[in-house]
């Protein structure tokens, strides 16, 4: 039975609330689940689910704490990740010359990796003071219904 996976990359907790906001969107129709990038265990990636990753960014450009052990991972084993579908939704704010640089990192080694990046690229700018919700609600509508 297909599920889709919300992996969430995190350092304040932002990208763990749109997650769940997301699940809570999706779960009405799909059986969806939100995972701690952190507690995800990379040999666990499965062609049957689909994914969403939503990943902060921090420091100058950095992956969130949260998102190291999953990034590391990846690097560190190199997974044969052909098959795998996943849309991303990156958090930052666009004053900064690193925006949205975390997810875009995750995107990077997935791509390497063989997985395919569906839909949209989203992305949320905290400098214009909209919600992160709100948009992570909005992208999620128009790219889930690319898988």
């Amino acid at each position: 039975m297909s599920k889709t996976i919300i992996l969430f990359g995190t350092e304040s907790g932002n990208a763990e609330m749109i997650a769940e906001d997301l699940v809570d969107e999706l779960d009405r129709a799909h059986d969806a689940e939100t995972i701690d990038m952190t507690d995800f265990d990379i040999s666990k990636f499965d062609t049957d689910n689909s994914y969403i990753i939503v990943c902060s960014t921090h420091g100058d450009g950095e992956l969130p704490s949260g998102a190291l052990p999953f990034f590391e991972a990846l690097e560190a084993e190199s997974p044969d990740l052909n098959g795998i579908r996943y849309s991303i939704f990156g958090l930052g704010d666009s004053s900064y010359e690193t925006y949205s640089h975390g997810s875009e990192i995750i995107d990077e080694m997935l791509r390497t990796l063989g997985a395919e990046r569906i839909g949209n690229y989203g992305r949320h700018d905290a400098s214009d003071g909209s919600l992160p919700n709100n948009d992570a609600l909005e992208w999620v509508r128009t790219v889930f219904a690319e898988f």
